[in-house]
């Protein structure tokens, strides 16, 4: 199954790669870990994790929301040798999460606060990379949040690029971003040419021509090197293993390790499930994942990350976004990615170095239109409040904070609009004329005693009320001891009430006794 769709995912693997490439680089970059851990990271998640995985469009590698927890636990530790061994102590408490089905948390994240998700991270990656699409990259590569390591947030980011602009890169993400559009359309027509090789890897190749272009004859607009891909490699195998940091088995005695490992493994695995169920969202195939095994794969890629001095790794779904918007079919994709990545730092790093931040920037823009179309927010509006109302909220709190704060408020209010849908939907009451129908559909717990007197309250005197409970499962005493009590006054007021009872009602209180 995985080589079915071998095409599709080769050429949705090269567009992760490039878009994985500056985003390791980045977050390695923000978390004061070596640039070199950001890179391993993504390979372990693209090879490791994705070959383990049974998620179909999911991708893995650093996530720009462990940075703080990165920055802090290499703090804490005193050296970021004692920091890896914390991060191969996550990799083995995932794996027992895993274990023991503690992936099912995910099955319980509401679906308006996912697709809010989604669409906050596509507003996210369109605000976040107009900077480095004009030539202002003072933040890093990849940053999420809201208030920026660079002392500017998401909006103020934008005022001081705007007074900063680059002509050249300006121009190289325009042009960038044409050719991707009209690569697209093209393909769309059933061209072969145009589907085989993807408009993101044509876009990068011309970019880097268009500088070397600039260097020839327009200086004034010459993309320098800041502004390009910075890979700390010049190549050879040799290179990438004299880089790995080995971790400090001492620091086992420092209880520090072990609480830093369990905070990463908590945070690693919520951001794990929630992209894993957001990528299930964005596959056109349907295809759902074990969060499981999902789990059990992370840990794996975290033990081995821990073990050769990698940063964390997570499911991402920035990557995963762009993993799906190309075409991908199978974990395959995410798989290749990986191999890209150890390939081209291993034989081609100054090749890599040519590519301009800005070509970059537009091919994550076109992903995050693609989240967040006007389209999306219609269909969300049209589901009525209680689905339209969390899905903003998320959007809001996502994009003025970050991830996963943001994610808990959006869950938060969408427990609150289930929870008062739920209330409404236990006790419906109907009438015609003086003739009243209160029916219990499922449980009725105290939780719904505020709703049940409010009905009892509005029946005017002189009525028939009919109580039906005779489907009920369970029915609380709370509940029971309102019934009896308007019972006892309705006879005060010339209202009749009628309990309707069945045989095979569960609740004793609506329970008819079967004297045949």
């Amino acid at each position: 199954m995985m080589f079915k769709f071998w095409k599709h995912d080769l050429r949705s693997s090269l567009v992760v790669f490039l878009v994985a490439l500056p985003l390791c680089l980045g977050i390695a970059l923000a978390s004061n870990a070596p640039l070199s851990s950001g890179l391993l990271a993504g390979i372990i998640g693209g090879v490791v994790v994705g070959a383990l995985s049974n998620s179909h469009i999911s991708v893995s590698g650093p996530a720009a929301g462990l940075t703080v927890i990165v920055v802090s636990g290499i703090a804490g530790l005193g050296s970021f040798n004692a920091f890896t061994v914390s991060v191969f102590l996550a990799g083995i408490i995932q794996i027992v999460f895993g274990a023991l089905k503690g992936g099912k948390i995910g099955d319980y994240f509401p679906n308006s606060v996912i697709k809010g998700m989604l669409a906050a991270i596509g507003l996210i990656l369109i605000l976040k990379q107009i900077p480095h699409a004009v030539g202002y990259d003072a933040d890093f590569f990849g940053d999420e949040s809201f208030n920026q390591m660079d002392g500017q947030n998401t909006f103020s980011e934008i005022i001081w690029a705007i007074k900063s602009t680059h002509l050249g890169s300006i121009v190289v993400a325009i042009i960038a971003f044409f050719i991707m559009m009209s690569w697209e359309k093209v393909a769309l027509k059933g061209r072969v040419f145009f589907q085989l090789i993807p408009g993101p890897l044509v876009a990068v190749m011309c970019s880097v021509l268009l500088n070397e272009l600039f260097k020839i004859g327009f200086s004034d607009l010459v993309i320098t090197d800041k502004h390009l891909v910075q890979l700390p490699f010049k190549g050879g195998l040799g290179e990438i293993f004299y880089t790995l940091s080995t971790p400090d088995w001492s620091h086992l005695a420092n209880p520090k390790v072990y609480s830093t490992a369990f905070i990463i493994a908590i945070v690693a695995s919520i951001e794990s499930l929630l992209s894993i169920e957001a990528a299930d969202k964005i596959d056109d195939m349907g295809r759902v994942t074990s969060k499981d095994r999902e789990l059990i794969s992370q840990g794996v890629g975290n033990l081995i990350a821990g073990f050769i001095g990698a940063l964390p790794v997570t499911a991402v779904i920035v990557r995963s976004s762009a993993n799906a918007s190309a075409g991908a079919k199978t974990k395959l994709s995410s798989v290749l990615h990986g191999f890209w990545l150890l390939a081209c730092i291993v034989l081609i790093p100054s090749v890599l170095n040519l590519i301009p931040l800005s070509c970059l920037a537009s091919m994550l823009i076109l992903v995050g239109y693609k989240l967040v179309k006007p389209e999306l927010i219609m269909k969300m509006y049209k589901k009525g409040m209680n689905q339209f109302f969390p899905f903003i909220i998320t959007i809001v709190a996502i994009l003025f904070t970050d991830l996963l704060i943001g994610i808990i408020i959006g869950m938060f209010v969408g427990f609150i609009f289930v929870f008062k849908s739920n209330l409404h939907k236990s006790i419906v009451m109907v009438s015609e004329g003086s003739d009243y129908l209160i029916r219990f559909y499922k449980d009725v717990s105290f939780l719904q005693k505020s709703l049940l007197l409010k009905m009892l309250q509005n029946i005017p005197d002189n009525s028939s009320v009919v109580i039906d409970g005779s489907k009920n499962v369970f029915v609380d005493e709370d509940i029971t001891d309102l019934i009896e009590d308007f019972m006892k006054r309705a006879a005060n007021s010339g209202i009749n009430v009628q309990l309707k009872k069945s045989t095979l009602a569960l609740s004793p209180f609506f329970r008819e006794e079967n004297n045949g």
